[in-house]
């Protein structure tokens, strides 16, 4: 059996963040052969071109990972709508200097979780165009514009709702095939 090393980037540093939390009950929603880390975006420096030859330890460390992952998961808020400063800072940084992206190839999940209607389907909108362009194919369907109510979460941290629960299982179930699909 292969296995599937998973980076997950949350577009929220906010310790409580209801899509950090969305994020770790996804992901125990995943088989057995997918594993999962969340690399650090909260330290890197904003983007500079100036500074693409010498990148700072932590650019290098997340290039790296997302270079040693089969596939990345993005969960992002909605900020002002459109994805959080400290997201797409990661995402320029990681895709520099042009043609060395640790990008390019990895299959890419996009979810999202709000208090909102719409649960982040805009922010998830403009994610999904950045996206296209590093070159990640990208699971089209099922969306996943998740709007929290009180009781999502359980004590554990899993997802409470069980409507919710049976959604985010499938989709995690269609993104491990989507990754095994284009991860060779």
């Amino acid at each position: 059996m292969n296995q599937y090393r998973i980076a997950v980037v949350v577009g929220s540093l906010r310790r409580e963040s209801i899509n950090r939390k969305l994020a770790h009950a996804v992901c125990r929603l995943a088989p057995a052969e997918f594993s999962f880390s969340q690399p650090e975006i909260g330290d890197l420096p904003l983007y500079n071109q100036d500074q693409e030859n010498d990148p700072a330890d932590s650019v290098k460390r997340l290039k790296a990972e997302i270079k040693a992952a089969q596939g990345v998961i993005f969960v992002t808020p909605e900020y002002n709508r459109s994805i959080p400063g400290v997201l797409k800072n990661a995402l320029d940084y990681a895709s520099r200097p042009y043609g060395q992206s640790a990008w390019a190839g990895k299959p890419a999940g996009v979810l999202g979780a709000s208090g909102g209607a719409i649960g982040s389907a805009i922010a998830q909108q403009h994610l999904r165009g950045v996206l296209a362009y590093l070159d990640m194919p990208t699971l089209g369907q099922p969306e996943a514009f998740i709007q929290v109510k009180d009781g999502m979460f359980d004590q554990a941290g899993d997802i409470a709702i069980e409507s919710t629960r049976t959604f985010l299982r499938g989709w995690m179930e269609k993104y491990a095939a989507w990754v095994k699909k284009h991860a060779g």
